[in-house]
Formats: C-alpha cells, structure tokens, sequence
C-alpha cells in the first residue's frame, strides 16, 4: 500500500505540469473560438498542442446510426470538444467517412484529429493511411497511431515489418504531423515500443487503459504512465469506465450520471474525475448519441482534481473487483 500511494503521489506533480494554467486542474485555461466556448485544454506532451481534456471516441461513431453520429458530433462541438478519435478500422472505415461528412468539411481548422491503423506490415498500414486521408477528407492526419498493439512480440514483428517506416516517411511528406500508438490488452507490449524507440523517439504520444481498477490489476498506470511522462509524451486515455463494464461483468450502454459505476462503490463522476486528476492529455469517451455526450461534458465542466488521499480511496473501494480480473476483460496477462 505504501508503495502504491508513493506511486500516486510521484504522478501529482507531473499532472500540475499538463494544466495550462497556475493552480488547481479546476482553473485550466478555457478558450473560444467560432463556435463558442471550448473545454479546459491540457497541454499533449512536448508537442506544444493544446488539445480539449475530453475527447470524441470514434469507434461508437461507426456502430450507431448515422442520425446518432451526427449528433453525437454536434452535441461535442457544441460543448467545447475539439479533439476527435477515429481508427481506419472502425466499422470497416464507417466512423472515418462520418467524419469525412458532418465534421472535417466545415471544422477542420477548429479540432485536433487522431486516427490509427491495425497493419502489422509496410504494405497495410500504407495502404491504411492513405485510405484514412480519403474517407476523413484531409491533407493531414494530427495524430496517427500504430493501433492495438498485444505483445511484446508483436511490437517487434511490426517493427521488423517496417511499419515506423512508413509512417516517418508520411510524416516527412507531411501526411501526418504527430505519431503515437495504442494498446489495451498489455502495458509491457507499450513499455517494449518505448524500449524499441528509445533513441529514435519517434513517437510524441500514447493511448491506453486509464481508470480506477487499471491502478490495482496488471497496470498501464504503474507501468506505463511514469515511462511515457519521462519522454514527454502526451497520455491519452481510454477506457475510463472499463468499455462500460463498470456497470456490471455485462456490457451495458444506459446510464446517467448520477447512477452508481459499480454498485455502492463509486459514481461515474468519481470515476472520470480521478482520471482526469491524473497526467492525462485528453480522456477519450465514446457515446453512441448525443444525450451521453453531454452527460460527459457536463462532467468535463464540472472537474476538480481529486486529492492523493482521495483517489486511493477510490482505488480501495474497487481493489477487489480490479483483481478478480473480470471487469477490465480486454486485458490479457501475456508478459
């Protein structure tokens, strides 16, 4: 326990130096442009972007109507989200060309965009990228991330495949202005690609598993997190609510704020606020309409950073349902 609550508190200073302004995360600086008012922004690593604390996730952009997703991508701009994910492999290219449609014609200039590709050779993720840029109807991707990477293994074979070839050399043609990559199933798949680029540092920013069982059960937290802040990278979060599996071990979509995460455990607020009081870039939350998106706004707005003592308390309450391993089901534990 000791040494998890060092951890904790090893990690606040580093989540003062994301705010882009003096004091507390409740006082982050919140800006405007064309469209109103933006969400409080952190600063993504040592990029020197400022992106929205919350951001748009793509992947339910492709599954629900298209009706849905065009709300969903109204309701975030509305509330001040200007950071939005999408992966080539979502819907089979679905969630992309709804953002080829309802957001980058118009907004293009106002958000920072992300996509990622699966390919685990030169010849796919080429092919991936260039059919990205197609369907988001774009010059340039901002973010482009290796995606979903399982293993140690996997990693090199990628590497081995010449995937960061291509992708340093898009970045040099200018179809990609930052790098990163993505995982959830190993934190030491993410700590061999930090390894495996050590002395390239190609890669500006990182996405992965952030909420409150990770802290307690095979741990981005622990193992990732301090790696990639030593680099200055930006952290991105996903899964802040264990892809909805903090209802129940059922998946399920239907929830309000002030219903229970887990049963008489904590609430989703509590459970978003404690990312957010991490040294996070931007929290990535996916919602299949417009009502949830601005459930999640509104809990973006309401923010304040959670005390040390605080989010251990938190990670207490759910330590025991983090280690039967059953709720974060998308991990697994091949070292």
């Amino acid at each position: 326990m000791t040494n998890r609550r060092s951890f904790l508190k090893s990690l606040a200073g580093a989540t003062a130096g994301i705010s882009l302004a003096s004091g507390t995360m409740a006082t982050e600086q919140e800006t405007g442009d064309r469209l109103g008012e933006v969400l409080p922004k952190r600063k993504l690593g040592r990029t020197g972007e400022q992106v929205t604390m919350l951001g748009t996730g793509g992947y339910h952009i492709g599954w629900t109507t298209e009706r849905d997703a065009q709300e969903v991508i109204e309701a975030s701009l509305e509330g001040g989200v200007r950071f939005f994910d999408t992966a080539e492999s979502y819907s089979s290219g679905t969630s992309e060309e709804r953002y080829g449609k309802f957001l980058t014609p118009k907004y293009r200039d106002l958000i920072f965009l992300m996509t990622k590709s699966t390919g685990r050779d030169a010849k796919a993720v080429q092919e991936h990228l260039e059919g990205s840029l197609r369907r988001l109807k774009v010059d340039q991707i901002d973010l482009y991330q290796v995606h979903a990477i399982q293993t140690p293994e996997d990693v090199d074979n990628r590497i081995n495949n010449g995937v960061l070839d291509v992708l340093l050399k898009a970045k040099q043609d200018g179809k990609i202005k930052y790098l990163g990559f993505t995982g959830h199933q190993n934190p030491f798949a993410h700590t061999q690609m930090l390894e495996q680029t050590k002395t390239s540092d190609i890669f500006d920013a990182l996405l992965m598993p952030v909420n409150l069982l990770d802290a307690s059960y095979f741990s981005f937290i622990e193992n990732v997190m301090p790696k990639a802040l030593d680099r200055n990278m930006g952290v991105l979060a996903m899964k802040s609510l264990a892809d909805g599996r903090f209802f129940s071990t059922k998946k399920e979509a239907n929830w309000t704020s002030e219903d229970p995460v887990i049963p008489n455990y904590v609430s989703i607020k509590e459970a978003m606020h404690f990312v957010w009081s991490l040294p996070v870039s931007v929290l990535i939350s996916g919602n299949e309409n417009a009502t949830y998106m601005r459930e999640k706004i509104a809990l973006a707005r309401s923010f304040a950073k959670l005390s040390e003592a605080e989010k251990q308390n938190l990670i207490d309450k759910v330590k025991p349902l983090a280690l039967s391993g059953e709720i974060e089901y998308f991990k697994q534990k091949e070292v």
